[in-house]
């Protein structure tokens, strides 16, 4: 029960890492709000934890919908203590000419958009309760790059120094802002970071660029987030945790 009594509100909780780390906060205890643009998929969620998950449709790349997702949150909890800001998109792995302007902007709207939409709306909140813990998803890819990603590797590069900026400014605040750097992991998007169908063999190709010799797991990523999010990291703030195998090494 490493966060009882926490409340906690997690983007892109309807599949994938979002998904995992809601089922694992409410296990440790906490009150999750498991916000996606595809809502029947959260509220599957929501119901398989039970009474202390609710599920609330935002895109969060319209601040209006992140502002009311935040308020819809506050309103059934009373109160938030952790954002996981875990909603992401890519463009398919291909040459960097062939992607389209509109495609690169809906990365840039998803990815980094979100975290202003989501830093306007919590803090004020935080301030006004005495703190809170902001926890952004990277990626490896804002790290060390992949060929085929350029414009998803720069919005997740943008995602880890927001992440740095937003610790310093916000300090004073007792708001903890820290950042996840997972490796290519088993979700949705897996297909289109590889640029190819999810085979046994296609999955070989990169497996030996991990020095564990394995992709991310939903459940990785929920051990690390549950760590940061716990009063255990009380001192941690600023941090790109890497949760790559060695990846970055």
């Amino acid at each position: 029960m490493r966060l009882k009594k926490k409340k906690a509100l997690i983007t892109g909780g309807a599949s994938g890492f979002g998904r995992e780390i809601a089922r694992r906060f409410a296990s440790e205890g906490a009150q999750v709000a498991i916000v996606d643009l595809n809502v029947d998929g959260a509220a599957v969620i929501a119901e398989e934890i039970g009474g202390q998950a609710i599920a609330i449709h935002c895109d969060v790349s319209k601040g209006s919908e992140v502002a009311d997702a935040v308020d819809a949150t506050i309103a059934a909890f009373g109160e938030i203590n952790i954002v996981i800001n875990n909603a992401g998109w890519s463009h398919r792995n291909q040459p960097l000419l062939d992607v389209d302007f509109e495609t690169f902007k809906r990365v840039y709207e998803v990815n980094v958009d979100s975290i202003f939409h989501m830093t306007k709306a919590i803090v004020p909140h935080y301030r006004k309760v005495g703190g809170g813990i902001i926890i952004n998803v990277g990626s490896t890819a804002g790290i060390r790059p992949r060929p085929g990603l350029t414009w998803y590797n720069s919005s997740k590069g943008a995602v880890h120094l927001l992440t740095k900026s937003l610790a310093v400014e916000l300090a004073s605040d007792r708001i903890r802002v820290c950042c996840l750097a997972p490796v290519m992991g088993v979700t949705a998007l897996l297909e289109t970071f590889m640029g190819m169908p999810d085979t046994p063999e296609n999955r070989e190709k990169f497996l030996p660029t991990i020095p564990l010799g394995r992709l991310c797991e939903p459940e990785d990523m929920a051990n690390a987030a549950l760590y940061l999010a716990s009063d255990e990291a009380n001192f941690i703030s600023g941090i790109i945790l890497e949760v790559d195998g060695g990846r970055t090494i």
